[in-house]
């Protein structure tokens, strides 16, 4: 049984991120969803949140799983037995920062990462394009799943 590790920050989670996880699901028997706890950004949601709401969009699948961490990615690969990591891709600017993170966690655990392109049509939908997007005002139905379209409404009015 292979084991992916699905990691991100998912704040919020965006359909670019349930795209890459989907594909994820045809072809590995086990995707743990990991969502980081970054103290270096400001969170608009909280992780268990953020879990929450990933379960809600992810809920059609039976082989996934989701987990909340902090400190290296890799130790969070080992402790949900990960045999790879799966890191989703925009643009190239993406690849070259996740190039250099992919390289130290092999160097550090031997887990390999793979890339998986985002969907063309979602290549330019960030967290943070969404979360701005909805601060403003803006319509984000079409960019999030329904219950992250609900939470990011519930923050705006409570603004």
């Amino acid at each position: 049984m292979t084991t992916a590790l699905v990691p991100g920050s998912f704040d919020p989670p965006t359909r670019g991120h349930i795209d890459v996880i989907a594909r994820c699901v045809g072809i590995f028997d086990r995707v743990v969803v990991g969502v980081v706890l970054n103290p270096s950004k400001q969170a608009m949601f909280t992780s268990e949140r953020r879990v929450e709401m990933l379960r809600d969009a992810c809920s059609d699948w039976d082989n996934v799983e989701f987990v909340a961490f902090d400190g290296l990615l890799v130790d969070c690969a080992r402790e949900v037995g990960a045999e790879v990591i799966v890191k989703g891709l925009r643009a190239m600017t993406d690849f070259d920062y996740e190039l250099q993170l992919a390289q130290m966690n092999r160097h550090l655990s031997g887990i390999v990462t793979m890339f998986v392109a985002t969907a063309p049509a979602l290549g330019y939908l960030s967290s943070s394009l969404v979360k701005e997007v909805s601060r403003l005002g803006g319509d984000v139905d079409d960019l999030v799943p329904p219950m992250v379209a609900a939470a990011l409404k519930e923050r705006r009015d409570d603004d």
